[in-house]
């Protein structure tokens, strides 16, 4: 392990010891938001910090079964104790470095998933259909809630553009890299002559932004406007200006939401996603400068990128990014994503690995 690692793991034990101590005050309560942000940090470096000392007694076990060997009697015990206090080391020296790895502040936090046609007319509205399912049962499969927040069908019942919120721990982690293009090859319903097309949709992963703290929106930025909704709903719905549209006018932003009965619902659900829409454009002009030094392995999130392919009459889907091909679109499409997300998840840390292996 370099020195340089090292030395930031013993800053790591220091910054806990002082914790404890700041923990174990009498008027460390008095400040609840100052409480609960020592907690958080706490609650963070306690597992680093306890991987660390297990390595250190695997070191200490590593030199003391070395000094055995110069026993004769020892010395088959002691190679066994070497073999096992070198393996331990390198399990230890891995999980470590996973944990040094710079945490996503985002990766606890709930999303907004926006689905939208792309080219193909009404077979991309259809495919929007199949994704918005695909990732809807994915949630299912993890425990999550979801709450459609606004959807617009087109006349095939697929749909133009679809929003839904997310609810659940590590949502966000799991699906962070599912925003771009995605491509479907097969036959459309309307085609007559059996004849394969290619269609697209984009994905957008929005973290759901703080109601306070992550973005300032000043009230006279907006433009309000309310409006009959339209679509399934019962009689209510279309009779009263329930339906919301929120336009933020330094950046053109427009959110649109009728989904529920009640204007302040809806008000509320627009503007929860206007700010991740805000939040999502400032995070990405600052990835743009960082891009300029370093390219992502797993791309830059860009909309037009096309990071995936469905091919149905092949059965298979392929992740771009990484050169994944699996040979089970069927499942895929039910929502099976633990093998594309866990392999997107892999790339991404090794190659923040590398990069803490540069800087170190």
């Amino acid at each position: 392990m370099k020195s340089s690692i090292r030395d930031k793991l013993e800053q790591l034990v220091r910054r806990l010891e002082e914790l404890d101590q700041m923990l174990a005050s009498e008027d460390v309560t008095q400040d609840m938001d100052r409480y609960r942000r020592l907690n958080r940090e706490h609650a963070e470096l306690t597992p680093v910090v306890t991987l660390w000392r297990d390595y250190l007694r695997a070191e200490g076990d590593l030199r003391e079964a070395q000094d055995l060997l110069s026993d004769p009697d020892m010395k088959a015990f002691a190679q066994e104790e070497i073999e096992a206090a070198k393996a331990n080391i390198a399990r230890l020296d891995e999980a470590l470095q996973l944990a040094l790895l710079p945490k996503d502040p985002n990766d606890a936090r709930n999303l907004f998933l926006e689905v939208r046609a792309g080219t193909g007319g009404e077979e991309a509205a259809l495919f929007a259909g199949v994704l918005l399912r695909m990732y809807t049962r994915y949630a299912e499969r993890q425990g999550w809630r979801v709450e459609l927040v606004s959807v617009n069908e087109s006349d095939l019942g697929g749909y133009k553009e679809a929003i839904a919120r997310i609810i659940g721990d590590g949502a966000y982690s799991k699906l962070k890299f599912e925003s771009g293009g995605h491509r479907v090859q097969r036959v459309p319903v309307t085609e007559t002559q059996g004849r394969i097309h290619t269609s697209a949709c984009t994905v957008a992963v929005l973290p759901e932004a703080d109601e306070v703290g992550d973005v300032e929106i000043n009230p006279s930025d907006l433009r309000i406007d309310t409006f009959r909704a339209s679509g399934a709903g019962g009689q209510h719905i279309n009779k009263t200006d329930s339906a919301v549209r929120i336009t933020h006018l330094p950046t053109g932003i427009v959110v649109e939401c009728q989904d529920d009965r009640s204007q302040h619902r809806n008000k509320a659900q627009a503007m929860s996603v206007l700010a991740a829409r805000i939040k999502d454009v400032q995070v990405r002009e600052q990835a743009s400068k960082q891009a300029a030094h370093r390219k992502s392995l797993i791309g830059s999130g860009d909309r037009s990128e096309r990071i995936r392919t469905y091919n149905y009459p092949q059965g298979r889907v392929t992740d771009h990014r990484i050169n994944l091909t699996l040979h089970k679109l069927d499942m895929v499409v039910e929502g099976e994503l633990d093998e594309l997300v866990d392999a997107l998840t892999r790339e991404h840390q090794a190659e923040l690995l590398a990069a803490l292996t540069e800087v170190a």
